[in-house]
């Protein structure tokens, strides 16, 4: 039985009780009032079990709380951790990467300019050569129109093969400007 309706019940019995007149005493059922103290009796230990009890559960709901809040915590320091590692490895990855692009910056100008070092010699060399060439050619049509016409001898072996003849249409030729190589031929 609740123990809040025993002591209702006592209460009750004293109400009903007689007064008597000119002191504080009230007179009660006897029988009633010690069956309503032996159902306390029994009641009151249940109570201060559930009680208990209730204290315990309260207790254990406490401190599963307090773990909870404490692996809540933890997590929050680890991945407040993380996120720090991570922002500095973002870091060092930026670093890092400025640093390689520095470094291909750099190698591909010094390739770059291997590479215009290389055609340039390169060029120079062919225009020597042409100008060697070119130096040829003239001294080769020099020597042709001073040279005296040299006598034609009336040989069998060359009697169908004959010079080549000005037509007048043909183009002269002209080494001040540079001359165009036909198709497909290498220089």
């Amino acid at each position: 039985m609740d123990i809040q309706h025993l002591v209702d019940r006592m209460e009750d019995l004293i109400d009903e009780g007689r007064h008597l007149f000119g002191t504080k005493y009230t007179m009660l059922d006897e029988e009633r009032a010690l069956e309503i103290i032996d159902q306390m009796r029994i009641s009151i230990p249940e109570e201060i079990e559930r009680a208990a009890r209730t204290i315990q559960q309260r207790d254990r709901v406490l401190a599963e709380a307090n773990e909870e809040a404490a692996r809540i915590v933890q997590q929050a320091r680890q991945h407040s951790e993380d996120l720090i590692d991570d922002q500095e490895m973002v870091k060092q990855a930026k670093v890092r990467a400025e640093f390689v692009i520095e470094q291909a910056k750099i190698e591909a100008r010094k390739i770059t300019q291997e590479a215009d070092e290389y055609v340039l010699v390169q060029l120079s060399e062919l225009e020597q050569r042409f100008a060697y060439t070119l130096d040829e050619i003239r001294n080769g049509i020099q020597l042709m129109q001073y040279e005296e016409p040299a006598t034609v001898d009336a040989n069998p072996d060359m009697q169908g093969v004959q010079a080549p003849q000005d037509d007048g249409n043909a183009e002269p030729i002209s080494f001040d400007r540079p001359a165009q190589a036909p198709m497909g031929s290498r220089l």
